[in-house]
């Protein structure tokens, strides 16, 4: 299987990123419990932004994600967009 470079007017581009980032104090609740839940919103809030998902796993105390980000958006200000929107949701969805 070959690489899939995408392309913008004039540049062609294949920025993955292996991403892990926590939840606040490393709580483990979220693997138990909202961990069917997680996986859609992650990829919703991808796909809003255009960010392709590639592979991801929900561990315990943290998240592992392998994105494809278009080089329009930096990688901390997705972070923040996914993180800040991702709390939102779920405590929209279990309100606790």
């Amino acid at each position: 299987m070959a690489p899939k470079a995408h392309s913008l007017s004039h540049t062609k581009w294949m920025c993955k990123y292996h991403i892990v980032f926590t939840p606040k104090y490393r709580r483990k609740v979220i693997y138990n419990q909202y961990r069917s839940s997680l996986g859609g919103i992650f990829h919703r809030l991808c796909s809003y932004k255009g960010v392709e998902t590639i592979e991801g796993h929900l561990m315990p105390d943290h998240v592992h994600m392998l994105v494809s980000i278009p080089p329009r958006i930096s990688v901390a200000s997705f972070m923040g967009y996914l993180k800040g929107k991702s709390a939102l949701m779920m405590f929209d969805k279990q309100a606790n």
